[in-house]
């Protein structure tokens, strides 16, 4: 059935390698990766440590400039769009507007509080003050971030606290495709339940999701199909 409908990401003959010039060697990330996802799907990617994971998840992000090969994804601003040629300025509004990506790593200007962090999601994509006002508590309570926090600077935060907020302000946009780079890696157990269940809420809402998680057992019910990385190679 899937082969009667065009995929929201279509990934051909993907390679990435590193050149290490100075030790004259290159270091191959990723060798001829080939799979689609379609719109709905939550699509896992699993493997070992440095098979080549995160690689594929930051060519699509374009965190990296893939080596050669093709990233199809179907947009709703530009139609079909192969991300491994798109603009720096195609890339800039797809991101705000259509794709987003959490890392078990935060960065966060030092001067914004924890609920404008989360509220500016909204803003960004053309969302009033109040409902950004509203969205974001409603997060932020989701999330258990204590409200003594709200108007605090993340960079005082615990390292799980910041990856909540990280996790909440991707969420909170609803993205057409979220990437999730292991996104619970050092989470508490309560934590990754919050994480789940918002994973599930978004995919009942038709978010496409494509993702890496260490514990692939807890998130073996929400997944729809998985694909097993083995030194830069992936299978199904």
């Amino acid at each position: 059935m899937n082969k009667l409908r065009t995929p929201l990401l279509d990934i051909k003959g993907l390679y990435k390698n590193f050149d290490l010039y100075n030790l004259d060697k290159e270091i191959k990330g990723c060798q001829n990766i080939n799979f689609s996802v379609f719109e709905g799907e939550f699509i896992g990617i699993t493997g070992t440590s440095g098979s080549g994971k995160s690689t594929i998840l930051k060519c699509i992000y374009r965190n990296y400039l893939p080596t050669k090969g093709e990233i199809l994804y179907n947009s709703d601003i530009y139609g079909v769009l192969d991300l491994a040629k798109a603009t720096e300025r195609q890339m800039v509004r797809i991101r705000k507007d259509e794709i987003g990506y959490v890392s078990q790593f935060l960065k966060i200007m030092p001067r914004v509080t924890a609920k404008n962090f989360v509220k500016e999601a909204i803003l960004e994509i053309g969302g009033e003050g109040e409902l950004a006002e509203k969205e974001a508590i409603k997060m932020l309570k989701h999330f258990k971030i204590s409200e003594d926090l709200w108007e605090a600077y993340p960079n005082t935060f615990s390292g799980g606290e910041k990856l909540r907020l990280n996790i909440a302000r991707a969420m909170i946009k609803k993205p057409k495709l979220l990437i999730l780079d292991e996104p619970t890696a050092s989470l508490d157990n309560g934590s990754k339940v919050l994480v789940k269940e918002l994973i599930q809420d978004l995919k009942s809402k038709g978010t496409t999701m494509l993702g890496i998680f260490h514990d692939i057992e807890f998130m073996e019910n929400v997944i729809d199909r998985e694909y097993n990385m083995t030194k830069g190679s992936i299978n199904e």
